[in-house]
């Protein structure tokens, strides 16, 4: 099954990436999308807080500001995965967006899998408690690197992310170096 949009489709002449796009859509859903959900003993607030600070449950390497609405940050595992995200959309305490500018993996034929998909957090206060549910939209099945990715946020969301709000402290990738010259130069990242 396809996806599920609603809302008024533009052509990829009109929209500023080149893509089909949807204008003012609510839900745009895919029965085979990445999907995790946590549920913690935690404030909304708290939840998007540390979400917000991805260093402290994804990655010590990322470099850039990942807490502000149209910033950009770089995230690298190495040299197996580097990619680019934009935070497109933040709600307080109820959802934070990143869209993947560009991405490049080692282990895949298409390096490029991530391109255009968005990491969505909704974040849902319920019963005193509050409910993250993580939708990598566009990381499918078909994806060669899908059980990679599958297991590796599995991980970050229902253990570091999970740790990182019921704790204070997640368990991140930690920072070990890892980029190559080649990757420095294209992603216009500072060397050290």
């Amino acid at each position: 099954m396809g996806p599920v949009l609603t809302g008024k489709a533009i052509a990829p002449a009109e929209s500023p990436t080149g893509l089909n796009i949807l204008v003012n859509h609510q839900t745009a859903m895919h029965t085979n999308y990445y999907t995790s959900t946590i549920l913690v003993n935690e404030t909304a607030t708290v939840a998007f807080t540390a979400i917000k600070n991805f260093r402290a449950w994804w990655s010590e390497e990322i470099q850039g500001t990942t807490d502000k609405l149209g910033e950009t940050f770089f995230y690298h595992y190495k040299d197996v995965h580097l990619c680019k995200l934009q935070l497109i959309e933040m709600k307080p305490d109820a959802k934070l967006v990143y869209l993947v500018l560009d991405n490049q993996f080692s282990f895949t034929k298409d390096k490029t899998e991530w391109v255009n998909t968005r990491l969505i957090f909704d974040i849902i206060s319920e019963d005193g408690k509050t409910k993250i549910i993580f939708t990598h939209e566009g990381l499918v099945p078909e994806y060669e690197c899908y059980p990679v990715c599958n297991d590796a946020w599995t991980s970050y969301i229902q253990g570091s992310l999970h740790a990182l709000i019921t704790t204070g402290k997640g368990r991140p990738n930690a920072k070990e170096g890892g980029l190559n010259e080649e990757l420095v130069k294209k992603w216009g990242l500072p060397d050290k």
